[in-house]
């Protein structure tokens, strides 16, 4: 009697949780180098590795994937944000670097600005919520005697996040200014190392 072999036949198995974030890491790269406007949806499948019918069923289109793409990069910001000490001569130089590690983060927001200038942000109310978070941690800070009394929290906001991105926002500003990269190592020490001393008018006078 002949012995029938069986051939196994190996199925791939779905996990749309990793599709999804598949395709949501690939739509940040796409969204980060071209924008929404400039971004091709058949070029973000592509990376994804994945057709654009599966894009569509996870999305519905370019303008739902835009939004996904960015709340989860804010989400990413968030989480790293939170790990950062509350002593601004320590707080500010670890913004920077982080940023300086994520240039996605940049790229994506400066679209933003510029083709959505005036207009609604994507995510607006928990991004409103999330800087009203910030604001109340300065205050709690400055209540506790630990930041600046006579600062406006909202405004000592604005300028800790402006010093950490203007290099990496407008990287050849900073190398026609200092004459170096934003991604230069030696400018990355030096500019931390600046931010540390500006930093020390946040805290109690």
């Amino acid at each position: 009697m002949r012995s029938i072999k069986q051939k196994k036949v190996v199925r791939a198995v779905r996990d749309p949780q990793r599709t999804r974030q598949q395709i949501l890491d690939a739509a940040l790269k796409e969204f980060a180098a071209r924008g929404f406007a400039g971004a091709r949806v058949d070029v973000i499948a592509q990376r994804a590795k994945i057709n654009k019918r599966m894009l569509y069923h996870y999305f519905g289109g370019k303008k739902k994937l835009f939004q996904a793409a960015l709340h989860e990069k804010i989400a990413r910001r968030v989480s790293i944000a939170s790990t950062y000490p509350d002593d601004p001569t320590k707080r500010v130089p670890a913004w920077f670097l982080a940023i300086c590690a994520d240039e996605e983060w940049m790229r994506i927001i400066g679209w933003e600005s510029l083709q959505n200038p005036g207009g609604q942000a994507v995510d607006e109310k928990s991004r409103r919520h999330i800087a009203r978070e910030h604001i109340a941690g300065i205050r709690r800070q400055q209540k506790a005697g630990t930041f600046n009394r006579s600062t406006e929290a909202s405004f000592a906001l604005l300028a800790m996040m402006s010093l950490a991105q203007f290099p990496q926002a407008f990287p050849q500003m900073t190398r026609l200014i200092c004459g170096q990269r934003v991604s230069d190592p030696k400018f990355q020490r030096g500019y931390a190392s600046f931010l540390k001393q500006v930093a020390v008018t946040f805290r109690p006078a």
